[in-house]
């Protein structure tokens, strides 16, 4: 049994429950689970395990890659995983995927409207930018799975420039599209490598 943190950001709530369901998910798997705010965390020397969340907005939320670069160090020497909830992601065929396991929810993920050519919102979307700002935070670390989830985007709960920015930019559609049984799913292959 492994004891593993859950430490997450969120904008309006919706990440802070995959990070409850996926701490659930691993406690049903026989081990110990806590979940914290990102903010929260002062000590990670009683983990074995941290799984780091947090939505794209404008990319990974800078508290995740700030707190990825400050705890570097000791982080190097956990088993490491990552997720992220988002609106959209573009697969653009020519993408690299890092060596790390990506796993990719196909309720998320769509092709270039025009093949062959990225337009501007399909650029701010493509899961090499939000890949690298990840990865980049701390490359000494190479997470033992990296997910991509379908997010809930409440636009009521949105500040004005983020509403704005979902809106025109990306021209994500509001709702909530999380697949609980693909987060569970992926907390359950988290728990056996853990």
């Amino acid at each position: 049994m492994s004891k593993i943190l859950i430490a997450y950001s969120t904008n309006s709530g919706s990440t802070a429950e995959v990070a409850e369901t996926i701490a659930l998910e691993l406690e049903n798997g026989g081990h110990s689970a806590e979940v914290k705010r990102i903010a929260d965390v002062s000590d990670l020397s009683g983990y074995d395990a941290v799984v780091v969340g947090a939505p794209m907005i404008f990319g990974w939320q800078s508290a995740a890659r700030k707190f990825l670069k400050r705890n570097q160090s000791q982080l190097k020497e956990k088993k490491m995983a990552y997720f992220s909830c988002a609106a959209r992601l573009t697969r653009v065929e020519e993408e690299r995927l890092p060596q790390c396991p990506v796993v990719l929810d196909p309720n998320l993920v769509s092709s270039p409207e025009k093949p062959g050519r990225i337009s501007l919102k399909e650029r701010f979307t493509t899961l090499r930018y939000y890949l690298d700002p990840m990865l980049g935070a701390a490359p000494q670390i190479c997470p033992i799975s990296i997910a991509f989830f379908k997010g809930s985007i409440q636009m009521y709960r949105l500040k004005w420039w983020q509403a704005a920015f979902v809106m025109v930019i990306v021209q994500a559609t509001p709702g909530d599209g999380r697949d609980w049984e693909l987060i569970k799913s992926w907390a359950r292959s988290l728990g056996d490598q853990f």
